[in-house]
């Protein structure tokens, strides 16, 4: 494999193997992207990238991390998107979205307030959480989501696929990683629950797999879905990466054409060693052992180590958030250094 070959994913082809990550903007008023959204992602579709991925999207309003936050739960929202996704797409690139739900780090500040939990004054909502644990000290009890709950969430992830497709979408990815609900599931440090949603393995997963399989219920089959989890948690007695490979295999079969693969979140003060391609094996082992197409991601910023990844088998895809923030064009200057061609819009070929 090579960074700039393609990728079949399913009906749609990948031009190149590398993909603009979710990255939250926290601009949005009621849940709507507006311009900034629209220049924001648009800018990185022409810059050369094969897919973009919208930031974290809410399925409701209270699985919002920020009030800042974007949402796919209302007719508004996804109007609002249509223009977006049609400029993506118009640019030859895959138009993706993440879905998530924030769970108990849900009603937080946005990150240049303080990024803490919201405070009354503040416009702050009830959270939600498997277990009554708050995230950290400080924060939000949130309430364990009851049976009921619980269905909701599904129909929640389920009616917001629906309307990212009558958006203009042609890729979902799950977010059940960073510490947010579905994660919280996933880990025993966060969810300490008695019924079939807790305690075993199985029942911890329970919840991921009801949400990937009510998504594949209103998705087409034509189109792919992906799961972006936490291969851990980097604390003892959390989510691992042996539980990380058992649960790919399980989406595998019911429809999830690709695990996105990042770490922690889920707990504050751990200790990760974070440096350039830390996360990689996490990718090359769930490839290996469960059989599915993996994305591989963090501190990913040079053109011959995301070249390398690829060649080397690690991971299918490339994914990078900060380094697309810094360079939107990093596509292009990756095939320039590797000597790649890589397609330009007509507007831009005199300087390319």
């Amino acid at each position: 494999m090579s960074l700039f070959e393609p990728l079949q994913q399913r009906s749609l082809t990948l031009r190149n193997r590398l993909v603009v990550a979710p990255m939250c903007q926290y601009s949005a008023t009621d849940g709507l992207p507006d311009t900034w959204h629209l220049v924001h992602l648009g800018s990185r579709a022409v810059g050369g990238a094969s897919l973009v991925i919208s930031e974290a999207t809410a399925v409701s309003a209270e699985g919002r991390i920020s009030p800042g936050d974007v949402g796919l739960w209302n007719e508004a929202q996804q109007q609002a998107w249509a223009p977006i996704t049609a400029f993506i797409r118009a640019q030859g690139v895959i138009a993706g979205v993440q879905l998530a739900h924030a769970g108990r780090k849900a009603s937080a500040q946005r990150p240049w307030e303080g990024g803490g939990p919201l405070g009354v004054d503040e416009g702050a909502w009830p959270t939600v959480a498997p277990s009554a644990l708050p995230f950290d000290a400080g924060w939000h009890v949130p309430v364990a989501l009851d049976e009921a709950g619980i269905a909701k969430v599904i129909g929640d992830f389920r009616t917001a696929a629906r309307r990212a497709l009558d958006a203009g979408f042609q890729l979902v990815e799950v977010h059940a990683a960073h510490g947010y609900l579905l994660h919280q599931f996933l880990s025993p440090l966060s969810n300490r629950r008695s019924d079939g949603y807790g305690g075993s393995f199985e029942n911890r997963t329970r919840l991921v797999r009801e949400v990937v399989a009510a998504i594949r219920e209103v998705w087409p089959e034509a189109l792919p879905v992906w799961l972006r989890i936490s291969a851990t948690d980097w604390a003892e007695g959390g989510w691992d990466i042996e539980q990380s490979v058992a649960l790919s295999r399980q989406v595998r079969e019911l429809g999830v054409d690709l695990v996105d693969v990042s770490s922690g979140g889920l707990v504050s003060g751990v200790r990760i060693p974070v440096e350039p391609g830390y996360q990689v094996p996490f990718a090359r082992r769930i490839r290996a052992e469960a059989g599915v197409a993996t994305g591989a991601v963090g501190l990913l910023t040079e053109p011959a180590q995301v070249a390398a990844i690829v060649a080397d088998g690690d991971a299918d895809v490339v994914l990078q958030a900060r380094e697309s923030l810094r360079d939107p064009y990093f596509p292009r200057r990756a095939a320039k250094a590797l000597g790649a061609s890589i397609h330009t819009p007509l507007q831009y070929q005199r300087a390319w």
